[in-house]
């Protein structure tokens, strides 16, 4: 693994003047750079049934061959989902949407980010006889529904909001029933998640607001910390509400949240508005900000592509030394038929990015990187960085060390495992091989975001800070992802 992964992300479109299942795919595709291992499409005909068509690989190859009935006339909404599971394997089952018969009622569902609660709810819905068919913790929020449903007259959204107040940790989630589509975002606000509104008439819901230029939406908002909207299969306006009654998880009000800070660092497309800022000014700033805390005398600023690429320009301005390219990046890489067993990992490495000699040859480098996780893929880089000529090679990482895990809906590793954890700054640049290493602050970073209060981002990873206690068996979903 190249860099740490985000679990997933969403699309869902409604709207009877638009074709809603198309828009989602092309929303997803969008999305991809959030998971590459499944896509599907869930979609609500006119009649209130609901069909699913999912496979595993890319946004491109799942939709190859799906049904047109998917894209037909009737179709009032749909749901879109890309998966990246690190846990519970890559079989299709485990892809999303998923749809169930719930005492006659068709449901669907889609899921960004990780119950933290989910080992404990799926333990307990064992003993009580409920057979899962999946490793993800998404299905228990059926599990949860499917139970309540005759206490409470079969009204799913009663159902839903009962299921909801069992959650913890970090969940956006789409839910698609016959009246209409649903779109919630946990109280803490962890995952992105956006509104867009279609001209002609209709709504789109998307992780991340680049999925609306795909589809013809213009901005919103982005949809607030503990709310649902219902968006009616033949109303125009969503409605939208907080939680009463009993469930009293979801509130309006001045709580702290937790949005994830990492989304800005690295996971985001920076044509993005992520948490109300763009993610193409943030990362621009964090260079900025790294460069005032942490110069350094070179001849040359290179980014590491992609993400790396709008913090190293800040950086460079800042600083005033020019910035260039010294990899080029194989844009055709795609799967391998060499089996990672088969192959070196410097190999492997290798595949994506590549020195560029006669830009790096004899120069002082200071390399921009986003973030450094187990410190295997740097290493290999830097060392063919000095191979390839360079002088020097310093590295300024653009977001502060990772020596915590994350509980949150991202693949990071175990504490363990990241490379900072346990060691001083000084002690990772000498397994690097670098002549000098710096991160950027937990306070510079934070000072680059502006829509939000500093308070209402999640640190954890770095800070070990966490806003929801993790699971004292370890990471959660190790068992249910």
């Amino acid at each position: 693994m190249s860099g740490p992964r985000e679990y997933c992300g969403l699309c869902g479109v409604t709207g009877s003047s638009v074709t809603p299942a198309a828009l989602v795919a092309e929303g997803l595709f969008a999305q991809q750079h959030r998971g590459q291992e499944a896509a599907g499409v869930a979609a609500l005909d006119h009649d209130g049934t609901i069909s699913l068509h999912k496979r595993r690989g890319l946004v491109s190859e799942a939709m190859a061959d799906a049904p047109q009935s998917l894209f037909s006339d009737s179709i009032k909404a749909a749901v879109g989902h890309v998966r990246y599971g690190t846990f519970g394997g890559d079989d299709v089952i485990n892809a999303q949407p998923i749809l169930v018969n719930m005492a006659g009622i068709p449901v669907a569902i889609a899921h960004n980010g990780t119950i933290s609660n989910a080992g404990s709810i799926r333990r307990e819905l064992q003993r009580k006889g409920h057979i899962l068919q999946t490793n993800t913790d998404t299905e228990i929020v059926l599990h949860l529904m499917s139970r309540e449903l005759e206490d409470n007259n079969y009204n799913v959204r009663r159902c839903f909001e009962i299921a909801l107040a069992r959650l913890e940790g970090a969940f956006c989630l789409l839910l698609l029933t016959p009246d209409g589509m649903y779109a919630v975002r946990d109280p803490l606000g962890f995952r992105p998640l956006s509104l867009g509104r279609i001209p002609e008439g209709g709504w789109v819901v998307a992780s991340e607001s680049i999925a609306f230029s795909m589809t013809g939406a213009e901005y919103v908002r982005e949809i607030e910390a503990g709310e649902m909207l219902f968006f009616p299969r033949d109303g125009e306006q969503p409605v939208t509400s907080w939680f009463d009654g009993e469930t009293e998880l979801f509130q309006a009000g001045d709580n702290r949240m937790a949005q994830c800070i990492f989304e800005h660092v690295y996971f985001a497309r920076p044509g993005s508005l992520v948490f109300g800022d763009s993610v193409h000014r943030v990362r621009l700033n964090m260079g900025r900000q790294l460069a005032r805390e942490h110069p350094v005398d070179c001849d040359m600023v290179m980014p590491v592509p992609d993400s790396g690429m709008f913090a190293a320009m800040g950086y460079s301005r800042e600083i005033g030394v020019y910035m260039d390219m010294g990899f080029t990046r194989n844009h055709y890489v795609g799967r391998t038929f060499i089996d990672p067993g088969q192959a070196s990992r410097p190999a492997m490495v290798m595949r994506k990015l590549q020195p560029i000699p006669d830009a790096v040859q004899g120069k002082r480098l200071c390399v921009v990187e986003d973030s450094i996780v187990r410190g295997t893929t740097s290493r290999t880089r830097i060392k063919a960085l000095r191979e390839a000529g360079a002088k020097e090679v310093h590295m300024r990482v653009s977001c502060p060390p990772h020596r915590h895990g994350c509980y949150f809906g991202i693949d990071f590793p175990r504490q363990d495992k990241l490379i900072a954890y346990g060691r001083t700054v000084s002690e990772v640049a000498d397994i690097l091989g670098l002549d000098s290493l710096a991160y950027l602050s937990v306070e510079g970073m934070l000072s680059c975001v502006s829509a939000h209060s500093t308070r209402d981002y999640c640190t954890a990873c770095f800070t070990g800070d966490y806003p929801v206690l993790p699971p004292s068996e370890g990471i959660p979903g190790k068992e249910d992802r």
